[in-house]
């Protein structure tokens, strides 16, 4: 799509390890529009957080990345650290997935806004920082009688507010939020899902929302891409994918998830492969209860079944 914000193209990232390479991503494609929300869902360890430490070149050392990845026009794979760090902050944002680990305890909030501020605009004084800390403070429901204090007297909730500010702050055009609403409650992770819509439809940002909660998915997102052992299986419109899923990996967790109707609980057998050694072919296929001899033999091609929906699986007509 030529009006992409995000380009992926085939997209790999592979660890280095003394066992060899962890393919993590694996010819991962995807489009991500202007203003638009997707959501990245799967099981632990499928590539998910990986994809978002890509597009903000927050990766280790020596760790491979291929194919092409294009924001707002600029390949980003092949991009000077220093250039990144640019991107960062003022284009490109990132949530983490525990605020905790992400405050020095040692600062107050006043001073982690001030920092990051200034680390973007070295003639913005510190009292001007503190004044766009204490405004994007009010939008997130904090007082900024509170700039002045330090993280451990925040609560979970009220601390990953402050994380979401931190991360908005400069009004980045795109927003990944990795895990945002993990070990919140149920109360706690609707308010912080309603910030984050309300953030992207005010600030006209594009968000890459990861998750295993595929609820938070729906109340969200415009669209939903579900990663299986490092590659992208499905991706389409959230209205298709959830009530038509096409690849069985997606059907699976979707018969997982507990609702008010649930009255008894369902799992996918199994687990998720080893990313030294993948399954070859299509690599959900040990796992899944409809393969046949060309599964464990080829790799299925991505096919569009309706427009925008998308999926990998040799038999995905038959779920139409």
């Amino acid at each position: 799509m030529t009006d992409a914000l995000l380009s992926a193209k085939g997209l790999r990232v592979h660890y280095h390890t003394r066992r060899g390479p962890v393919r993590a991503v694996d010819a991962v494609s995807f489009d991500l529009l202007p203003g638009e929300s997707l959501g990245i869902v799967g099981e632990t360890g499928c590539g998910k957080s990986t994809l978002g430490k890509a597009i903000l070149g927050l990766l280790p050392p020596r760790t491979k990345v291929e194919g092409s990845l294009r924001f707002r026009g600029q390949e980003l794979v092949r991009l000077a650290p220093a250039a990144f760090r640019r991107l960062r902050g003022e284009e490109l944002a990132l949530i983490f997935q525990d605020p905790m680990t992400r405050l020095d305890p040692l600062m107050t909030i006043r001073e982690h806004f001030v920092e990051t501020l200034r680390a973007h605009d070295r003639k913005l004084s510190e009292d001007a920082a503190a004044d766009r800390a204490a405004k994007v403070l009010r939008s997130m429901g904090i007082p900024e009688t509170r700039l002045e204090h330090y993280p451990h007297e925040f609560s979970g909730g009220m601390r990953q507010r402050i994380m979401i500010a931190m991360a908005v702050v400069l009004r980045p055009k795109l927003l990944v939020a990795d895990e945002p609403t993990t070990s919140l409650d149920v109360i706690v992770e609707a308010q912080i899902l309603e910030i984050l819509e309300a953030l992207r439809r005010s600030y006209g940002m594009s968000l890459l929302l990861i998750t295993h909660n595929l609820g938070v998915v729906a109340e969200v997102c415009d669209r939903v891409g579900v990663m299986y052992a490092g590659k992208l299986v499905e991706i389409g419109p959230i209205a298709d994918v959830f009530r038509r899923p096409i690849h069985p990996y997606t059907q699976g967790l979707l018969a997982s998830t507990i609702h008010m109707g649930t009255t008894e609980l369902r799992s996918i057998d199994g687990m998720p492969p080893s990313l030294l050694a993948p399954p070859p072919a299509c690599r959900f296929h040990p796992r899944c209860t409809f393969a046949r001899d060309v599964c464990r033999a080829e790799e299925p091609e991505k096919v569009e079944f309706r427009p925008g929906h998308v999926a990998a699986c040799h038999f995905g007509r038959d779920f139409l």
